[in-house]
């Protein structure tokens, strides 16, 4: 069996989960990891060979450019910074190169919509790296959601996506620089909770949306904060509502509640799923479970097969950009419209 040809585009942290998710895809490769320090990238990839060895290590290349023209690159993972994603996915296209970035996938509306037409141009593959999307999981959910008697007309969706970032986390971590990543908590947290409730509703857009940064880490004089903590309520058709909230301050949840006419509707860990656990929610109180996912099952292998295997057929998935799109729009809507809360007096 042929497999895709991945190259990775930096030696971010979140790509050595990527890495192992790649080995398990079955139908994928890594064949190339590219960094501006030639010596970052041969440990990176010395890392991960020891713990999640490929047959043959991947070379690593000192330039990003250099992975980009490489003949035997079929498609690029790029976890790089959100501030400096959007050039270098227009040039992957520019290569021919299928592209899965990391979210958010830009920090403008423009920016996004300019990737995801290079690659439409080049007839190139474009998707956004939201791995509960690839989760068998959501499958159950939808058939009991629109089976029309177990939750029965949806009506109201509140998530939350938080951590607790470490104690020098606004000093070193790039999620707190605006220069890389400006929409902080949100793009990095919120995206997720804004998907969630997009898939709940077909991918129909809200007709209002509503944001509020709860807290902030402050830049430098005369430099941008980075919200650390964020509401934002999403407002559609027919009186359905979605609430989420976000943040680095506070410990780590990742639930979701969906509430209809009928019924609820209850995910404990909807965005990472605790181990063994990968298919487990709650249908009006009583716990649905599965045998948890193999290896080669979790969802960040099945993101990449499905990936792999969407490049191999030569046809684009046109739903998977559009995602991105539509949480881009909704994503930068909330930011644009917030107002610090009011400072207690």
């Amino acid at each position: 069996m042929n497999k895709l040809r991945w190259g990775i585009l930096g030696a971010a942290g979140i790509a050595r989960k990527n890495w192992k998710a790649i080995l398990n895809s079955g139908n994928g490769v890594i064949t190339a990891v590219a960094s501006r320090d030639l010596a970052r990238a041969r440990e990176f990839i010395a890392g991960c060979q020891a713990t999640d060895p490929f047959e043959r290590a991947p070379r690593a290349l000192g330039g990003y450019e250099e992975l980009l023209a490489a003949p035997d690159v079929d498609a690029v993972y790029v976890p790089l910074p959100t501030g400096l994603r959007q050039p270098w996915v227009v040039r992957a296209a520019q290569a021919g190169k299928h592209v899965l970035c990391e979210k958010p996938c830009g920090t403008s509306v423009a920016g996004v919509q300019e990737m995801i037409e290079a690659c439409r141009r080049q007839r190139v593959q474009f998707m956004d790296g939201v791995m509960f999307m690839h989760n068998p999981r959501l499958e159950r959910l939808r058939a009991v959601l629109d089976d029309g008697k177990s939750v029965g007309q949806l009506r109201r969706v509140t998530s939350q996506f938080s951590f607790l970032g470490h104690e020098n986390f606004q000093q070193t971590n790039i999620r707190a620089n605006p220069a890389l990543e400006p929409l902080g908590c949100l793009g990095d947290l919120g995206w997720y909770c804004v998907r969630f409730a997009l898939w709940l509703r077909h991918w129909e857009m809200p007709r209002e949306v509503r944001g509020r940064i709860l807290s902030e880490f402050a830049g430098a004089p005369g430099t941008p904060s980075v919200p650390s903590e964020f509401s934002g309520e999403l407002v559609f058709n027919g009186g359905v509502s979605a609430h989420f909230y976000c943040s680095f301050l506070t410990g780590l949840r990742q639930w979701a509640d969906i509430s209809g006419e009928k019924g609820s509707l209850r995910v404990p860990d909807f965005v990472l799923p605790a181990v063994g656990s990968d298919f487990d929610f709650e249908l009006n109180g009583a716990k649905q479970t599965q045998p948890p996912a193999a290896p080669a099952d979790t969802q960040a292998a099945r993101m990449f097969h499905n990936f792999a295997t969407q490049a191999a057929s030569g046809i684009l998935n046109d739903a998977w950009p559009e995602w991105a799109l539509k949480t881009q729009i909704v994503t930068n809507a909330l930011f644009d419209q917030t107002q610090l809360a009011p400072k207690a007096t």
